[in-house]
């Protein structure tokens, strides 16, 4: 696929296997269509619990060292070759869930400065200079210190960028329509007696579910379902996907989720192209 130089797309994740669970369909849609897709990711994500009991002895740097390695994988999988981390390969751990120790672990996501690790970030736009920029809300979808602190970073990395000569005109941040996850747990539950997991998870579990009026923008990735499975499923330390036709998924909890093949998106700055968009750039000049 030829290049389109006229689309750039950034993404702004916390931890590897987050771009492909929240983005992996659009990712691989418009990578496929040409655009140049950028991924930054904050941290290694060295904190992660490990779900096959054979990689389990993997903690800390070599934990974060194979992720690298699984995210390298993902992004083949997506058709993705620009993927960065945020400063350099562990310049930022991961913090761990909210309220635990590592939160407050010199070197960690959570404790970083927020001007020196968005100037990272504003590195990265200057240069790839991308019209559509994608990461969490203001509470990193489900309350994680590292996707709170990349949704801080993203939106600071933004206005820095502005003042230094590239205003990036679209942010949107992940979510999920209340009346998709509801319709999506509900199609679950038929489904779980030939799952390889117990139980679902309750759609208040499902990073970023909003009401259905907030949804600005939805990218039908269902022709890239088989993509989309197949970067999750390279973050083998962190996701089950179920075997079969239809895409579930676990985590560590062992709780059932759907794999969302048409992804969702609230417009947080910028005009947007229409009610409900079909195209992040909807509404975008070639000479942005």
């Amino acid at each position: 696929m030829t290049e389109d130089p006229a689309r750039r797309l950034l993404l702004v994740h916390a931890h590897p296997d987050d771009e492909s669970i929240n983005n992996g369909a659009t990712m691989a849609r418009y990578a496929d269509q040409g655009v140049h897709v950028t991924l930054v990711t904050c941290t290694l994500g060295e904190g992660g619990e490990v779900i096959p009991p054979e990689l389990r002895h993997l903690t800390g740097p070599a934990l974060g060292e194979y992720r690298l390695g699984e995210l390298t994988a993902a992004m083949r999988a997506l058709g993705v070759g620009d993927f960065r981390l945020l400063g350099g390969p562990g310049r930022y751990r991961d913090s761990g869930m909210m309220g635990l120790p590592e939160n407050d672990v010199p070197g960690c996501f959570w404790q970083a400065d927020l001007d020196e690790a968005a100037g990272h970030l504003v590195a990265v736009i200057l240069e790839t200079r991308p019209q559509v920029l994608v990461t969490y809300d203001d509470n990193g979808g489900y309350g994680h210190p590292d996707h709170i602190q990349a949704h801080r970073v993203a939106m600071r990395a933004v206005a820095l960028a502005a003042e230094a000569g590239h205003r990036v005109p679209k942010v949107y941040w992940n979510r999920v329509p209340r009346s998709v996850a509801e319709a999506a747990f509900a199609r679950l539950q038929d489904e779980l007696p030939g799952l390889p997991f117990d139980k679902p998870a309750a759609v208040e579990d499902v990073p970023g579910v909003v009401d259905d009026h907030r949804i600005t923008a939805e990218i039908d990735g269902t022709a890239y379902t088989t993509a989309k499975t197949a970067a999750m499923a390279a973050h083998a330390t962190q996701i089950e996907v179920a075997p079969g036709a239809a895409p579930w998924f676990a985590l560590s909890n062992e709780l059932a989720q759907p794999v969302f093949t048409t992804e969702y998106y609230e417009l947080a700055v910028g005009e947007p192209g229409a009610a409900r968009e079909t195209d992040l750039f909807a509404g975008i000049g070639e000479a942005s």
